[in-house]
């Protein structure tokens, strides 16, 4: 019998309060909230720091807030659908896999859409070099974008394991968590950067 461990006495095994994975994510999170939130505050501070009216510098492109609006909403479905499967993947497996591939869609389509904006913004002259403006607009939406892609790849295997029916809960709660913090970290990014 080990004491203290992961088995009680008569060598049964303790069920765990919360699985590791679960764990993992969870702190992975709340250091990535901890790293979202170090960009917001550097962002405001260095816009606070220019003269009214200075910000944006002249001469450089303006966020496309109203087409982002379009794509927030475009993301935050995406959540909503991954919840709602989610809810049915014990009950309705075939109807969680159509949600789960719904909000995959919207999520790859969001990622393509802020694809396409940087490719016209960096055509209109907006680089990461010339002021803190392009700066740490590339940074705080590159380190977004390097969060979704693999948490939409993360949502794409979770698919093709429910596809054949071998995704476990506690593997399609971390992906889901890993999304839905893509999700959520979003709207607070648009309204701090682009508006």
């Amino acid at each position: 019998m080990v004491s203290g461990g992961a088995f009680s006495g008569g060598g049964v095994r303790r069920r765990p309060v919360l699985p590791n994975g679960v764990l993992a994510i969870l702190l992975f999170i709340g250091v990535e909230a901890m790293l979202f939130a170090g960009f917001f505050s550097a962002f405001t501070i260095v816009k606070a720091n220019f003269a009214p009216g200075m910000w944006p510098p002249p001469g450089q492109p303006r966020f496309p807030a109203e087409a982002t609006a379009v794509t927030t909403l475009i993301l935050l479905v995406s959540g909503v659908l991954l919840w709602w499967s989610g809810r049915r993947f014990d009950t309705e497996p075939a109807s969680a896999r159509g949600l789960l591939a719904a909000s995959a869609t919207l999520g790859a389509t969001f990622i393509g859409i802020q694809g396409v904006e940087w490719a016209r913004l960096i055509g209109e002259g907006l680089t990461l070099e010339d002021n803190p403006y392009g700066g740490l607009f590339y940074v705080i939406v590159g380190a977004h974008a390097a969060h979704a892609v693999p948490a939409l790849i993360a949502l794409i295997v979770m698919w093709v394991r429910m596809q054949r029916g071998y995704l476990d809960a506690v593997s399609f709660t971390v992906a889901r968590a890993f999304w839905y913090f893509v999700v959520l970290v979003w709207p607070v990014l648009y309204w701090r950067v682009y508006l």
